[in-house]
């Protein structure tokens, strides 16, 4: 199977590198080269490819409202993004947008290889600098935040980076999930794959397989990028 990918990075050096080192890809087709965020939306109506690989910074329209917009007229296409930051405004606002992978321009060529590969089979890929910065930010609530009764709301920072706005962390497990099924989603939020699933929680592969189906059905979410954000949005985070 050939990938199509779409390139949008506003730098003509990035711009024509990035498409030299994917046509050397085995398995990949560049179908054309964006140099802002408006041109990737025509060009994705026009040429439908399979994976846009997104920058961040760019004029007229940037990455995310790019992502944002395509994402919501063009399903089909998936966004990697490839950005310099992987700061968490960054890369929550990605996510938000619609994003099933985010790298960092110094990825090697395999990591990318490998990262639109992932993508285009329809699951989630994050660089490890990301993934620490998701693990980081599970890490980050504070010891001291007062737990209250299942369903009180307190003040937490996932809450503000993902809606712009103070949000609940809820001691009570939402959309029916059960405490497995949150321990998995917990994983999945802290960049786990399912083998370290399966390690950590001293279970299957098959296993932990069936609690991301069930988790996915009962969360509404179609992957692990959206389920990474709707373990932060519900603040399912260890204690």
């Amino acid at each position: 199977m050939t990938v199509r990918v779409l390139v949008a990075d506003d730098q003509t050096v990035v711009r024509e590198g990035l498409v030299l080192l994917l046509g050397l890809l085995p398995g990949t087709e560049v179908v054309g080269a964006a140099a802002d965020g408006e041109e990737a939306v025509r060009m994705v109506a026009e040429l439908a490819p399979d994976i846009v690989l997104m920058d961040l910074r760019m004029p007229r329209l940037d990455g995310v409202g790019a992502t944002r917009a395509i994402r919501a007229a063009h399903p089909g296409t998936q966004i990697v993004v490839l950005s310099t930051y992987s700061d968490d405004e960054a890369v929550f606002a990605a996510l938000r947008a619609g994003a099933r992978g985010y790298l960092t321009k110094d990825t090697d060529a395999e990591s990318l290889a490998k990262a639109i590969a992932v993508v285009a089979g329809g699951e989630a890929h994050f660089a490890p600098p990301v993934q620490r910065r998701l693990a980081e930010t599970v890490a980050d609530r504070p010891s001291d935040v007062p737990r209250g009764r299942p369903g009180d709301a307190t003040p937490g920072r996932l809450g503000d980076v993902l809606d712009g706005r103070p949000d609940g962390v809820s001691s009570s497990r939402p959309d029916g999930l059960t405490q497995r099924e949150v321990e998995v989603l917990t994983l999945i939020a802290q960049g786990r794959s399912n083998a370290e699933i399966a390690t950590q929680l001293y279970i299957s592969e098959a296993t932990v397989k069936s609690h991301i189906n069930n988790l996915f059905a009962k969360t509404r979410v179609r992957d692990r990028a959206q389920a990474v954000t709707y373990a932060f949005r519900h603040g399912l985070i260890p204690s």
